[in-house]
């Protein structure tokens, strides 16, 4: 049984969007481009524990937030726990993402404690179903920021709409490198986020229907190149925006495995005709075992909600195009 959302909003009007992530470095970059996007209007942050160090994490977005021009953009910590902890070199970008120098002028406005983004998610789900207006749901984290208010909640089901997510592996290998974790939890399958809470991903994936998943198997196309540094960099002498941009992607474009991953979904919000179609398939997570946290189809008997799987760009030099176009923009 699926939970089925509210009546979707006229072409009009702005659709409500909350981006729930975890401060890696393309959080950012995507919250920058969420801001270009005319037709959705951001109406608050939420921040996971997952692949960052929390306290940094929601300080460096409150400092994001001022940069570009919305200091009082809502902005809450969730009190979401994981179940495979992110290996702690990665968790500590967002560290390193504090000391670019385009960051140094702006001060973090986080109280301690930061505020609940619980309460926040919550908050915004009521206002979804009081104004008869879906709120979109962008996660490029885990599931739990959503799984848990609904398990307090269960009656905000009815505020969400569109569910957009990055997470999975369908068609090529996970992302859990044993280097980094132990050899025995390290399946080739996983993938972080899911891997971080298979729980609740599972939970979320046989609850909701239509989610709009965006595997690495399209984000292992969308690497940080050359030529979007480049683009970026040359752009950055006039506009704000790529100059953030190009000052994040440069702590990580050395990195053979980073890939744009969120930016991915991103965009997808804004610009669908850059994607092939998707495959569509209900889906469900591996819980427990050596292969816990494997995304894969579920079969028929497993009686699931159909989502959109999409594994590849129609036009990937489009994707580019548009990052950087939008990008050009100044605070």
């Amino acid at each position: 049984m699926t939970d089925a959302p509210i009546g979707r909003v006229s072409a009009d009007t702005m659709t409500p969007l909350v981006f729930i992530h975890d401060a890696a470095i393309d959080d950012f970059i995507a919250t920058l481009l969420i801001e270009s996007m005319p037709q959705f209007d951001l109406k608050g942050v939420i921040i996971a524990n997952a692949d960052c160090v929390p306290e940094p994490g929601i300080e460096v977005a409150s400092r994001v937030n001022q940069f570009m021009g919305r200091p009082d953009l809502p902005l809450g910590l969730s009190k979401a726990r994981g179940w495979n902890p992110f290996p702690w070199p990665y968790r500590g970008d967002c560290i390193r993402l504090g000391a670019i120098p385009i960051l140094a002028p702006f001060t973090s406005n986080v109280p301690t404690p930061p505020p609940s983004g619980d309460d926040l998610l919550a908050d915004m789900l009521q206002a979804a179903i009081d104004t008869g207006t879906p709120l979109t749901i962008l996660l490029t984290t885990g599931f739990t920021p959503l799984t848990d208010v609904l398990a307090a909640r269960p009656e905000l089901a009815q505020g969400v709409g569109q569910i957009v997510w990055m997470g999975g592996a369908l068609d090529v290998k996970g992302n859990l490198d044993p280097s980094t974790i132990p050899a025995e939890v390290a399946n080739k399958h996983a993938e972080w986020n899911v891997f971080w809470d298979p729980f609740a991903a599972d939970e979320a994936l046989a609850r909701f229907g239509e989610v709009a998943v965006f595997p690495l198997d399209i984000t292992d196309t969308a690497a940080v190149t050359k030529e979007l540094m480049a683009t970026l960099q040359a752009q950055g002498a006039e506009h704000s925006f790529s100059q953030f941009a190009y000052e994040a992607y440069d702590l990580v474009s050395e990195e053979p495995f980073y890939d744009m991953w969120n930016v991915t979904s991103t965009v997808w919000l804004d610009a669908p005709e850059l994607y092939s179609a998707p495959r569509q398939t209900p889906l469900q997570v591996v819980q427990w075992g050596f292969e816990q946290g494997w995304l894969q189809p579920a079969p028929p008997e497993a009686d699931r909600p159909s989502h959109n799987l999409y594994l590849s760009f129609a036009d990937q030099p489009g994707f580019y195009d548009y990052v950087t176009t939008r990008l050009a923009r100044s605070a």
